[in-house]
């Protein structure tokens, strides 16, 4: 029943925790539409103390939109859409470590992303997120002008190379499942987004994944690398981010058109195993 949801804002600039409902079970669409409205005013949502296997995980992530594949990980073998993330005990990189926002460098990048969480250190293992409206919002408007008006160009070629390392041993992906060889129409493509993207409910906000950047549209690398730079000072700032502390059998479900993110990596000597669904979206206007 919707009325057994409760919303709770999370300690941090953004987010909220949902509580009163179990995902496992065929959700209403009453409760989907809530938790659905939950997502776009709060753009992180997060439920404790689920129980999803990955038939599970799979009917829950498409009551929110298509599934797309995700081109650097292998998926599980009975399920192509859920991809296992796993930074082993004797591992040193972990995966997503590092700013990003996640798949910005396909033509068409995604909605969301629905992580959920199987095993978790005793400590550590905390994902940040930063919130791009925000850090829009607080800029002057000269500055919010200037910016609207660029574009960035995106691509992944550095991770093709940290792949092929690791692939000679001289590297690690921090996740076993990553293949040598990612797909060439992912890794040639690169596609230009506006700097500033209008979220659905209608708020500017700063879209961009320094990861991932090559250089604004019209300018070299080396002239577009100060203003980038700032960028991601100005958007990670404390006052623009929240921190997630991941238990077992959390669920975090992020809006990829306004957030960044970064699992951080201080759990060394500990196993972390998470399960991730990417929602498909649209392209950024």
């Amino acid at each position: 029943m919707t009325s057994d949801i409760r919303i709770e804002s999370l300690a941090g600039a953004f987010g909220a925790e949902i509580s009163g409902v179990a995902l496992a079970e065929s959700l209403s669409e009453s409760a989907v539409e809530r938790i659905r409205e939950a997502f776009v005013e709060h753009h992180l949502v997060v439920f404790r103390d689920q129980e999803l296997d990955p038939d599970r995980q799979v009917a829950l992530g498409g009551r929110f939109g298509e599934l797309e594949d995700y081109p650097f990980v292998a998926p599980l073998a009975d399920h192509p859409k859920v991809i296992p993330v796993i930074k082993e005990a004797d591992e040193e990189s972990n995966f997503g470590g590092g700013w990003h926002t996640d798949l910005i460098y396909k033509p068409v990048p995604p909605m969301a992303t629905m992580l959920y969480a199987i095993e978790v250190p005793t400590r550590g293992g905390d994902t940040m997120f930063a919130d791009g409206i925000g850090a829009f919002e607080v800029l002057s408007p000269a500055m919010q002008e200037l910016l609207g008006s660029l574009s960035v160009e995106y691509n992944v070629r550095h991770i093709q190379r940290d792949l092929a390392m690791r692939g000679s041993g001289k590297g690690s992906g921090g996740n076993r499942s990553m293949p040598s060889q990612p797909a060439p129409e992912v890794v040639d493509a690169s596609p230009v987004h506006p700097l500033i993207r209008t979220h659905p409910d209608g708020r500017k906000g700063i879209y961009f994944s320094r990861e991932h950047t090559i250089r604004f549209a019209r300018m070299t690398p080396q002239e577009s690398a100060p203003l980038l730079d700032w960028l991601q000072v100005h958007l990670t700032q404390p006052m623009f981010t929240t921190r997630l502390e991941w238990r077992k059998g959390t669920l975090a479900f992020w809006d990829n058109r306004c957030l960044n993110h970064y699992a951080l990596n201080d759990y060394h000597g500990e196993r972390r195993h998470m399960h991730r669904l990417t929602i498909a979206g649209d392209v950024p206007r």
